[in-house]
């Protein structure tokens, strides 16, 4: 437990641009992780928007936690990417409690906690970032 709040609290200082990153190993020597394969194959065809600070979580879906990597929520077309400030931190083995400041929003402000499915004991804090709507590219023009 203590090693996985280490981490998350050296990753704090770790910010890249949130619509570059899913770029950001293309080309490059390092091999992508398993995560970052995973929300690749799920981003394939989409374009980056504007970063947002929240989010409309109305008639909502669950959070899909992308080990190492990002939380994504898909609404509609849309693919929403949260890199967040501790990407490490992001277990699918562990469940989120999240403690909204609003009942209709998602917001970078909201304040997201990991407990460990298997001893339902406290594991982490995730600080998330701007989300990233991923949108399908016009295939038009």
């Amino acid at each position: 437990m203590f090693k996985r709040l280490a981490l998350s609290a050296a990753a704090i200082g770790l910010l890249a641009a949130p619509a570059a990153h899913a770029d950001e190993h293309e080309g490059a020597d390092k091999e992508m992780t398993k995560g970052e394969k995973r929300l690749a194959k799920m981003l394939e065809g989409r374009v980056a928007g504007e970063p947002e600070r929240c989010i409309r979580t109305i008639g909502s879906r669950s959070i899909t936690q992308i080990d190492d990597t990002a939380l994504v929520y898909e609404r509609g077309d849309t693919i929403w990417v949260n890199y967040t400030k501790t990407p490490d931190a992001i277990d699918d083995m562990d469940y989120l409690v999240i403690r909204k400041f609003s009942s209709t929003q998602l917001c970078k402000t909201d304040q997201v906690e990991t407990y460990s499915r298997g001893g339902d004991f406290f594991s982490g804090v995730i600080f998330l970032d701007d989300f990233v709507p991923y949108r399908k590219v016009d295939s038009e023009g």
